[in-house]
C-alpha cells in the first residue's frame, strides 16, 4: 500500500522552491520530521528521503537531530560488519 499526499496548488506556488526541488525536498523534510518523532527508523526515512547512509546522518547531524540507536541497532550493526 502507498499513501499519495495531495498538496494544494496554492501551497505548492507559494514555495520558495525551485518546481524541480520540490517533490525531493518534500520527502526529505517528511523523513527527517518522522525520524525525529521516532515514527520512522533511521532505514525507512533515509529511504523515503532518498538518501544513502551517510547523506542522511550529516543532514540530521546539520539539523540537530538526535540518531537514535538502541541494542537492537548496534545488533544489526555489528552483524552488517561481520558480513551476515
Amino acid at each position: 500500500m502507498s499513501i499519495k499526499l495531495e498538496i494544494p496548488d496554492s501551497i505548492t506556488q507559494a514555495m520558495r522552491l525551485p518546481p524541480a526541488e520540490r517533490q525531493q525536498r518534500l520527502s526529505i523534510e517528511l523523513a527527517l520530521s518522522l525520524y525525529a518523532q521516532e515514527i520512522l527508523s533511521y532505514g525507512k526515512a533515509r529511504e523515503l528521503a532518498g538518501l544513502d547512509k551517510r547523506e542522511f546522518g550529516l543532514l540530521l547531524g546539520q539539523r540537530q537531530i538526535a540518531r537514535h540507536y538502541d541494542p537492537d541497532d548496534l545488533k544489526n550493526d555489528i552483524a552488517y560488519g561481520r558480513g551476515q
